[in-house]
């Protein structure tokens, strides 16, 4: 079985790559060749909506306003996964579905076999994925996938080297075509015949479901939604599927094998031996909600309808490439901001990897000046899967305190002690949900992280729904974590970050990162006048 790697972004093992630096730039002289494609040729648009199809039938049958979108919020990576396998099972007529990092791993060919199975129905099936953690045999799982009737695989960014090599050799043998191949896609978007859509911030590998038993597991929220906003989201699914920077696979990559061996190779990884599906699942999540296959089942949906509005960075995102830069106003970075800018008296906030840069800093310096609370969530040193990024997130946490703003940092071992209905089991727990609460009547979902590369580099997706009703919910699930999971920072007497919690009713105090060895702690020290801020 593959070992799922670390999800983040390019830079993240730069310091691993000194290695093989030198044979890199021996090698690499100039931009790598990307193929010439037809892309009227090759364009395709979503299937709109029908009541023709069961999915379409039931988003329409109780919509309480036409203007509105029915959402429900999915912290539990079991329902979440789910969701998406039953919405392959049931769809009709098309699955658009988009995605930073789709491993090869038992959740990544379970689902995938999922969209076979729908094709095989005569179920139109398109899948984008960014081509960062296409390594290690993946291109000949997609291949396989895509010798099938009614698949479409395309590929955001390709690279055109070392397609079965490590991310580091790649990126290093793409040294002269680096502004491009540093541009990722970490959208994540998952449409069922126009009617029914799953997004937020989980990609598809066992880390993101409560499958990867032998290390950490994400902290997640993703939403269901049904209503007015998915022709949107078809649009901006559309957008990228058809965009220059997107490629279909068999352009990029080639396999030996004829498509009927392809085929049977698919067979063969998907199939119980290799790929055994999940565990039951538990009766209700934290919110109280049973399986989607229920209401499915059922033809009537327990949702949340609301106003909202979702939008995508452009496929060919503009930035300046500098940390802190200004923000484009067609940036989802922007317009999350501007959402954040409307808080009058609190503003609550979760993002896994917290480097705000002076633009960030300015919004929180602008709210606390008015006199909104502000409060944030991150990991901590000793949860986070990317420590380099954490030595910028430090460069900030001793202004984010004396700003009044009050900070919390995820802690794996609290999180292995937190059973609360099964949301986590027995894991150790890391932080990747981005999400924000305004005046506990508006709330952001989506794949956003409050860091350079999101604003500026990386393209990203993401919801803003206006729902007291909604956001208490999200708040709950905030508290799950901030309560029971996390320290609480303070700046100590001496003006040193100190780290609270609450063990058996009494205080606790650390004058230390928590749950981080002395190496990584030294090791971080070091790196910190180092990192460029435009790497992180």
């Amino acid at each position: 079985m593959p070992v799922t790697p670390s999800c983040r972004r390019p830079f993240d093992r730069w310091l691993s790559w000194i290695g093989p630096l030198v044979f890199a730039l021996l090698a690499a002289s100039g931009c790598t060749t990307l193929p010439q494609i037809d892309r009227q040729a090759v364009a395709s648009e979503a299937i709109a909506a029908s009541n023709d199809t069961t999915l379409g039938r039931i988003a329409n049958a109780y919509r309480p306003q036409p203007d509105h979108s029915g959402f429900r919020l999915m912290p539990l990576g079991k329902y979440s996964l789910d969701t998406r396998v039953q919405l392959a099972r049931r769809a009709e007529v098309s699955l658009d579905v988009q995605y930073y990092h789709w491993e090869n791993d038992a959740t990544g060919r379970w689902l995938l076999r999922a969209l076979r199975d729908a094709a095989d129905r005569g179920v139109r099936v398109r899948l984008l994925i960014d081509d960062f953690y296409t390594t290690h045999g993946a291109d000949e799982l997609f291949l396989s996938f895509a010798a099938h009737k009614n698949v479409e695989v395309r590929i955001f960014n390709p690279f055109t080297v070392a397609r079965n090599g490590s991310q580091a050799t790649r990126f290093l043998l793409s040294i002269g075509d680096w502004k491009r191949v540093n541009h990722r896609m970490h959208n994540k978007l998952f449409i069922a015949d126009g009617a029914m859509a799953v997004i937020g911030g989980r990609n598809v590998a066992d880390e993101y479901f409560l499958r990867n038993t032998e290390g950490n597991n994400f902290i997640d929220v993703d939403a269901f939604v049904v209503g007015w906003v998915l022709p949107p989201l078809q649009g901006l699914f559309d957008r990228y599927w058809n965009a220059d920077a997107v490629y279909p696979i068999h352009a990029v990559t080639r396999s030996p094998l004829a498509p009927d061996a392809l085929r049977r190779h698919f067979e063969h990884v998907t199939g119980p031996e290799l790929t055994p599906p999940p565990n039951p699942l538990p009766p209700t999540d934290i919110l109280g909600y049973g399986p989607i296959a229920e209401d499915l089942d059922d033809g009537k949906l327990g949702l949340i309808w609301a106003e909202a509005y979702v939008f995508a960075d452009h496929p060919d995102k503009p930035f300046d490439g500098e940390a802190g830069g200004e923000l484009q106003d067609s940036s989802v970075t922007y317009n999350v901001f501007e959402a954040l800018r409307k808080a009058e008296k609190d503003l609550v906030i979760s993002s896994p990897y917290l480097v705000p840069g002076p633009v960030g800093m300015a919004l929180f310096k602008e709210l606390r000046d008015r006199g909104v609370h502000v409060a944030a969530m991150t990991n901590s040193l000793g949860s986070t899967d990317e420590p380099v990024v954490h030595v910028g997130y430090t460069r900030y946490r001793d202004a984010m305190l004396e700003l009044g703003m009050e900070l919390y940092e995820v802690s794996g071992s609290r999180v292995k002690k937190n059973r609360r209905l099964h949301l986590f089991g027995s894991s150790l727990g890391r932080l990747h949900a981005k999400l924000a609460v305004v005046d506990k009547k508006t709330l952001f979902v989506g794949s956003m992280n409050l860091d350079p590369r999101s604003a500026t580099i990386n393209t990203e997706l993401g919801a803003v729904v206006h729902s007291p009703e909604l956001a208490r919910e999200m708040l709950r699930i905030i508290d799950i974590d901030r309560l029971q999971s996390a320290y609480k920072l303070r700046l100590g007497p001496e003006g040193y970050c100190e780290w609270l919690s609450v063990e058996d009713d009494e205080e606790v105090v650390l004058k230390e990162e928590p749950d981080s060895t002395a190496w990584l702690r030294f090791k971080t020290f070091l790196l910190r006048p180092l990192v460029p801020e435009s790497l992180l």
